[in-house]
């Protein structure tokens, strides 16, 4: 009898004739903690891709500062636009080089999954109060392997996760579409905090260094088009991912540059000590009172043996900025009663 070739069979070999000998291709991925049936439709890493895409984790990330908390204004970044815009620049270049934008796309969606409520503030403050401290990059990799699914996790496959640990800038993903995401994280934030400084009046286009204007752009669109474009022309049929040094040089100017005058000025950050105290004491309170955490996390100390401080963390972590307020108030500020 001839054998029936599933769709998802069918996509895994035009894999082979259409991608970069250097891709990451679906059916040679090094696999998933715990075994599973394959699906007849999806490679791998496009399902990887659906399961982050309809985490709750995800969905939280619409709801969690990005660099200015709480702005007056609705087109300001949130961590999940943040997410939405590395995952079109990484799409970009990997189909640009002929690599896998299943597996390039799964990396960016999940990359930021553990992050705090008030962005970078948030995880100060839990590495401070935190045994063991706390890395966002940590607990993203947290997330999909232990937190969703009531602590059975994704089970994503190993490229996916190595792509999503090592997403920063020190980091040293396995794959070529993990150093596309590891790029286009910074890529991304940069331009679009300049374009948020911008809007909030922190800074102005013009006042940006003319040193790095000059090979880059001046504008938002422009950058991203010569970085992108860059990124591409330099790693086009080779085994590695990596920008021009004029290029990368510029970009890493413009980054210090943001931090002088964005990422540390006084008054884009000026709330960032309050939200840091609230988080402190959300941990505090929750370590303190066990019993008060949801039903989930309860099962995870209670069922899976989990350490107590580290499910308090990954409640306060999973907080989206609103909510974090809202328990904070619970907590702190008695409820109005009356006395008829």
């Amino acid at each position: 009898m001839e054998k029936i070739i599933s769709i998802r069979e069918k996509q895994e070999e035009r894999e082979h004739k259409l991608l970069s000998p250097h891709a990451a291709f679906s059916d040679a991925s090094r696999g998933r903690d715990r075994a599973e049936e394959p699906c007849d439709l999806r490679p791998v890493y496009q399902r990887d891709r659906d399961r982050i895409l309809h985490c709750k984790a995800f969905r939280r990330l619409k709801g969690k500062t990005q660099v200015f908390l709480a702005p007056e204004g609705d087109h300001y970044r949130t961590r999940l636009t943040h997410t939405l815009e590395v995952a079109q620049n990484a799409r970009t270049i990997a189909r640009a080089l002929c690599l896998n934008e299943d597996l390039t796309e799964a990396v960016a969606l999940g990359h930021d999954l553990g992050h705090t409520p008030f962005g970078h503030a948030g995880e100060r403050a839990l590495n401070r109060v935190c045994p063991g401290g706390f890395d966002h990059c940590a607990q993203s990799i947290r997330v999909v392997e232990r937190l969703e699914k009531n602590g059975r996790g994704l089970n994503l496959t190993f490229e996916v996760r190595d792509g999503i640990k090592n997403h920063r800038s020190a980091g040293a993903p396995a794959t070529l579409e993990g150093k596309i995401v590891r790029l286009s994280d910074k890529i991304a934030y940069i331009n679009h905090d300049i374009d948020d400084a911008v809007r909030g009046h922190i800074i102005t286009e013009e006042g940006i260094p003319e040193e790095y204007t000059r090979i880059l752009g001046h504008s938002v669109r422009e950058r991203l088009n010569t970085m992108i474009h860059d990124i591409v022309m330099q790693s086009e049929g080779g085994d590695d991912i990596s920008m021009s040094k004029e290029v990368s040089a510029a970009m890493a100017g413009l980054r210090k540059y943001m931090f002088q005058n964005v990422y540390t000025n006084p008054v884009a950050k000026a709330e960032e000590t309050k939200a840091e105290a609230m988080i402190e004491q959300l941990y505090y309170y929750y370590a303190g009172n066990i019993g008060l955490l949801p039903e989930e996390y309860r099962y995870m100390i209670e069922e899976l043996g989990e350490p107590e401080y580290r499910v308090v963390c990954d409640y306060v972590a999973g907080m989206t900025d609103h909510y974090a307020v809202q328990k904070y108030m619970e907590i702190v500020i008695p409820k109005a009663w009356n006395v008829f």
